[in-house]
Formats: structure tokens, C-alpha cells, sequence
């Protein structure tokens, strides 16, 4: 009776925890299929790739692409299909830190982990947008249990399969999976307990499945001049003006958004407190869990100031650091769990916040802070906008200067029956769109030439022989703001050679610009 009660009492915070999880993605699902929100640029992208398999893509590993393509098989070519996949994705992600705090800590350390999980911002938005953090995080989440599991001895060989699986996986979602490979060395070096795990043959199981599932890709990069490592260094852009203090300032600010305006900063104290008792037995696990946090955090950090970096670069580390944060905050003094309460309560209060937004845009259309919002309207009213243009002329192609535009005419175009052709800005491709539809030097034309690039209009038009400005479309996109598209016809394309000089010269020009603004 005695063990039938204990383990009554230990599935009890599990199966609560199994029931808030499949509650906030139902109201999320909800939320989802009634969004007044379409496609933005790269989502579009995503589902571009999505319809031709293949082992990588220009600019990401193939994974997103493939969840997409199962997706709108099932359940039909709609952008809720499209966007699905993220919302289960991020329940799974839930479910591996319920059962990661669970084995920790026992109790109801688990629901609350998945709470702070489902109630991050960075998670809030996630969910409703497909994207590769949305695939990586929850597959992290998954790795960090069953290393967790291997760590403590009460994980076999299934779970030493699963590691490599899941850890597989994680790179074919995006390649800041190397964060985890980067912690898990870091855990064999200062950590005994991952030592003992992974250095036996159950280590070497997982790293066997894990450069199993991982090499189609290696290999498709290989062939392709390791087209997408190229495009994540150019992402870096060290090319431009170094150390930029307000880019990190920005970086640091867009943390507090993506894990919480009180978790952050708790967990700065949490790392430093983990380190600083380096010497408590106790406080093992928290040495651990900061493995796969800090160099995360520290990287993108040296990154921001550096060149840039965008908020959720570092969104894998709060993986580990939920589990750390629940850790630190259930410990000691009692105003630490009204902090974490505080802190789940206004991450779901910025989700219904969302949830608003998304059903009804409108509503904020004209604030500044919410112009984002023009990148998700009035696609389909732009294709009826250019497909009316189109049809006052024969024309070979319609050329655009903007990715972002073309992959959304690829999506919501379909009534254009003139090919889409991307002009291509360097000597190299640069984007999906440059890489594959680049429109061909020596094009006769007429080409119909959408442009949105105003600084990049002039470059654009010199690689004709010949152009003729047509009309101008204006396609209002809430708020009082407006799609503003000019469109020229194009005669015999021949792209000016992009030498050292034509950029130097280029550059001046672009300098001259912003001295004039």
C-alpha cells in the first residue's frame, strides 16, 4: 500500500503538469487557427523549401522544411499547417522539462518547470511562428533529459540512443546545436558524473547515432561549397564597423524580452551563485546546467558588441536555464517563489497580450513599436496588385530587389503567371531567392522590375540597357502605413561587373546618403 501511495504521489505532479501543457496548447491552438496574421517573409521561405526535399537549404538544415512539407500533407497547404508544427514542437519541449525537473527535484518541480517554459515571451510568440528555434529548442530540451538520465546512472541504452537521436535531430533545426556539443565537452572535462557517463559505451552508442543522423547533412553542405556555413558567417557580418556598445546594449535589453523581465536577471545571480559554492555538493547540478547556458550567453554576447546579434541568437540557452532558475528560486528564502509566480503570471499576461494582437492587428496598427506588423498583412492584396500589373504587358519575368517580397509572391502569388526572377545585388548569391531564381544576365525582356529597395533602386536600374518607369502601387498595411512598390519596365539585362571599384564606389555613395540624412 505503501509503495501504490508513493508512486500515486509521485505521478500526480506529472500528470498535472501532462494537463497544463495539453491546456496551453489547446488555447494556443485555438489562438493559432484564428490568427488574422499571414505568413512572414521567412516563414514564407521555409515553405518554399519545404516543397522539394532535400538534406540542407541555402541558408538552414533541412529539418523545418520537412516538418512543414508532413505538415501541410496531412492537413492541407494552409499557413495554419504551415505554423503547426511549432506549437506541437514547444509541448514536447514542455514534456522533456517537466520530466528533467521532475528527476531532479520530484515534487512539483516539473509542472513548474513547464510553466516557466510555456510562459517565457520568446516562447509565447515562438509558438506561433515556424521557425528553427521552435524546432531546436524543444530537441535540446530532449538531449538535456537523456544526458540528465545517463548522468545519474538511471539511463540505458535506450536512453543513450535517444541522446543521439534527439541531439541528431537538433542539428538538422538549426546548427547552434553546436552550443550543446560545446556544453557536453565542457561536462566531460569539470563535471565527473557526465565523465563517467560518457566515456563508456553507451557514450559512444550516442555519438555513433549522432553523427549517423547529422552526416546527410555534412555531406549535402560538402557538395553544395558549404553554402549554408558561408551564409552563417556572413550573418556575423565582421565585415562592417566592430565594437558597437549599443548593439550589445540592444542584445542585453531583447533578453529580458525572449526569457522574462524578472527570470533574466535571476538567472545572471543564479550562474554566479552556482560557481561562487563551486565547492557544495549540492550545488553540483547547477555547475552542470551552467555548462550549457553561459557559453551560449557569452558567445552571442561577444558577437553583439563585436558587429550585432539578434535577441533570440542566445534562445537556446534557456533551455538548461529554466531547470536552473526552478532550482535556484525553490531554494531558501519564500520570496523566491513569488518571484517565479510573479514572473509566470506576467509571461502569460504578455501571451493573451499577443493572443490579441494576433486575432485582431488593428488594434495597434498605428503604434510605432508594433510596425512589424506590416511584414505579416495585405499579402495577398499585393499579388492581386502586381497581378494586375503584369497582365498590361507581355512581359518574360517580374524582378524584384527585395527577398522578403518575392518569397511572399511565391506564397500568396499564385495567380501570377509570369516566372519570378530575384536580381541579384553582388557577384555572389546572398539568399534562397538570388541563389535559385537569379534572373539571367542577357535577358532581353521586357522585364516588369518590382522595386521596394529605394537606396538600392539606382544599382538596380543601371544593369539595364533601358527602363521605363511605369506606375507606382501602394498597398495600405495598417496604421496608416503603406507597401509602396515602383515598377519599371526592363530592357536587356546585363549586370555591371561588381569589381573592387564599383563597390568602393558604391560605398561612398551609401556613405554620402546617411551623411545626408
Amino acid at each position: 500500500m505503501s509503495q501504490r501511495q508513493n508512486l500515486t504521489d509521485s505521478l500526480s505532479p506529472l500528470l498535472w503538469g501532462l494537463a497544463v501543457i495539453i491546456g496551453v496548447t489547446l488555447a494556443r491552438l485555438i489562438l493559432l487557427a484564428n490568427t488574422q496574421l499571414q505568413l512572414y517573409p521567412d516563414e514564407s521561405q521555409y515553405w518554399v523549401w519545404s516543397q522539394s526535399f532535400d538534406w540542407g537549404y541555402f541558408s538552414k538544415p533541412p529539418l523545418i522544411a520537412w516538418v512543414i512539407a508532413t505538415s501541410t500533407t496531412l492537413l492541407g497547404d494552409t499557413d495554419f499547417a504551415v505554423r503547426l508544427p511549432s506549437l506541437l514542437f514547444h509541448a514536447m519541449g514542455a514534456g522533456f522539462l517537466l520530466l528533467s525537473a521532475h528527476h531532479l527535484k520530484q515534487g512539483w518541480a516539473g509542472l513548474l518547470a513547464a510553466l516557466v517554459y510555456l510562459s517565457m515571451p520568446g516562447i509565447g510568440l515562438s509558438a506561433g511562428v515556424i521557425s528553427t528555434d521552435a524546432l531546436l529548442l524543444p530537441l535540446w530540451a530532449g538531449s538535456l533529459y537523456m544526458l540528465l538520465r545517463l548522468r545519474d546512472g538511471s539511463g540505458g541504452w535506450a536512453i543513450a540512443a535517444g541522446l543521439g537521436v534527439l541531439t541528431g535531430l537538433a542539428f538538422l533545426a538549426k546548427y547552434a546545436a553546436i552550443y550543446f556539443l560545446i556544453g557536453t565537452g565542457l561536462a566531460i572535462v569539470l563535471d565527473p558524473p557526465t565523465r563517467r557517463a560518457l566515456l563508456s559505451p553507451k557514450g559512444l552508442l550516442a555519438a555513433i547515432i549522432l553523427a549517423a543522423v547529422w552526416a546527410p547533412n555534412i555531406l549535402w553542405n560538402a557538395s553544395h561549397d558549404f553554402a549554408t556555413v558561408q551564409h552563417t558567417a556572413a550573418n556575423a557580418n565582421w565585415q562592417g564597423q566592430l565594437f558597437n556598445p549599443g548593439e550589445l546594449l540592444d542584445f542585453l535589453t531583447g533578453q529580458f524580452g525572449v526569457f522574462g523581465l524578472l527570470l533574466f536577471p535571476v538567472l545572471i545571480v543564479a550562474i554566479v551563485q552556482a560557481w561562487r559554492h563551486w565547492r557544495d555538493p549540492d550545488r553540483q547540478i547547477d555547475r552542470f546546467l551552467t555548462l550549457f547556458i553561459a557559453p551560449v550567453l557569452m558567445v552571442v554576447l561577444v558577437q553583439s558588441f563585436i558587429s550585432r546579434a539578434h535577441a533570440n541568437w542566445a534562445a537556446s540557452a534557456y533551455v538548461a536555464a529554466t531547470l536552473l532558475v526552478l532550482l535556484f528560486l525553490t531554494r531558501g528564502e519564500k520570496w523566491r517563489r513569488h518571484v517565479m509566480t510573479a514572473s509566470i503570471g506576467i509571461g502569460f499576461a504578455a501571451s493573451v497580450v499577443m493572443a490579441v494582437l494576433a486575432v485582431n492587428p488593428s488594434l495597434v496598427g498605428g503604434v510605432n513599436a508594433f510596425r512589424g506588423l506590416r511584414h505579416l498583412q495585405s499579402w495577398p492584396e499585393t499579388a492581386s496588385a502586381l497581378h494586375e500589373a503584369e497582365t498590361r504587358h507581355a512581359y518574360t519575368a517580374l524582378v524584384f530587389d527585395d527577398r522578403n517580397i518575392f518569397h511572399q509572391m511565391q506564397r500568396y502569388g499564385g495567380q501570377l503567371e509570369t516566372p519570378l526572377r530575384m536580381w541579384q545585388r553582388y557577384n555572389a548569391p546572398h539568399n534562397h531567392a538570388e541563389d535559385v531564381w537569379a534572373l539571367d544576365d542577357g535577358a532581353e525582356g521586357p522585364v516588369l522590375i518590382i522595386s521596394e529597395r529605394e537606396w538600392e533602386r539606382a544599382r538596380l536600374l543601371a544593369d539595364f540597357e533601358r527602363v521605363e518607369q511605369l506606375d507606382e502601387i501602394s498597398i495600405p498595411t495598417g496604421g496608416h502605413r503603406e507597401r509602396r512598390l515602383i515598377l519599371y519596365a526592363g530592357y536587356n539585362y546585363h549586370r555591371i561587373p561588381r569589381t573592387a571599384e564599383y563597390e568602393a564606389a558604391q560605398a561612398q555613395a551609401d556613405a554620402a546618403r546617411q551623411a545626408s540624412n
